[in-house]
């Protein structure tokens, strides 16, 4: 066998027999309602220790991440074309922002992008 096979199987088989041996040797927690909630003089909580989130603004926010890593796959295309084939240069670039021209519009009927409260 190939060296890099050999040392391959060793890792895996070390990572799996330290993985079998922490589910053996870890402690198990039972889960019980007085170490599980937080001390409060003895008297229970009047609300819960969560706050409201709004769903809208994460949405908001995971598109903004979207289309920021989009662009930044865009800025290099306009890079290359000098040293592409401009023919597939450019239908991998209008097929790139079809792409990106069809997650907006998927959005906008969705009425992902009205703010409202």
């Amino acid at each position: 066998m190939n060296n890099l096979m050999i040392m391959t199987l060793i890792f895996y088989t070390i990572c799996f027999i330290l993985m079998i041996l922490t589910l053996i040797l870890s402690k198990k927690k039972i889960n019980e309602y007085e170490k599980m909630s937080p001390f409060e003089c003895g008297f229970n909580m009047k609300m819960s220790p969560r706050l409201p989130f709004s769903l809208h603004f994460f949405l908001i926010t995971i598109m903004f991440l979207i289309f920021d890593v989009e662009i930044t796959l865009i800025i290099p295309m306009i890079m290359t074309w000098n040293f592409c084939n401009l023919k597939y240069w450019f239908l991998s670039c209008l097929f790139f922002l079809i792409i990106i021209i069809m997650g907006l519009y998927y959005e906008w009927t969705q009425k992902m992008l009205k703010w409202t409260i």
